[in-house]
């Protein structure tokens, strides 16, 4: 294969991954990605008023992890398996709900509306320590036997989910 055909078709491909990637960052740069559910044709076939339904979908992003952290007196840092933050959300929904007058002339629709929340989480964590201390000048500097260590970081999840109840006229 020739350099300039070498060179075409890299161009190429960097032009298509760079239009692929231009493509793919609103959906991760929004958080949440908008899935409508479309009720008009079976609307239009029943010959009734149908909910109407979207949704969101979270989308999960990965943080970075702490470090481990150096102890003196420790062979092992403290965090020997860190844990993991991903931050997400938890899915959304707006439901349009028609009442033929169940309420009365006022009241003839309910609406629940729950955006997408958003959610931090913590994967679950290790810290553990070697059976030997660090070396003993007592010892002519050989480290001597104790108990080996082990701890569990335990998971963490946290969100505020919100939802808006209504009733109304032609919501």
């Amino acid at each position: 294969m020739k350099s300039t055909t070498r060179r075409t078709l890299a161009a190429v491909v960097t032009g298509v991954a760079a239009a692929v990637g231009a493509a793919a960052s609103p959906a991760a740069a929004a958080g949440a990605i908008p899935v409508p559910v479309p009720l008009d044709g079976a609307e239009t076939a029943l010959g009734m008023e149908l909910p109407e339904v979207t949704g969101e979908l979270p989308v999960p992003t990965a943080g970075a992890p702490e470090g481990p952290r150096y102890v003196e007196g420790r062979l092992l840092p403290e965090r020997t398996l860190p844990r993991l933050p991903v931050h997400g959300g938890l899915p959304g929904v707006d439901l349009r709900q028609p009442l033929p007058r169940a309420l009365g002339d006022d009241f003839d629709h309910a609406a629940v509306d729950a955006p997408a929340a958003g959610l931090r989480t913590l994967t679950p964590g290790l810290s553990l320590d070697a059976p030997l201390t660090a070396p003993n000048p007592g010892a002519l500097g050989l480290p001597t036997a104790k108990l080996p260590q082990a701890g569990l970081l335990a998971p963490a999840v946290q969100t505020v989910p919100v939802a808006d109840l209504g009733v109304g006229s032609g919501l």
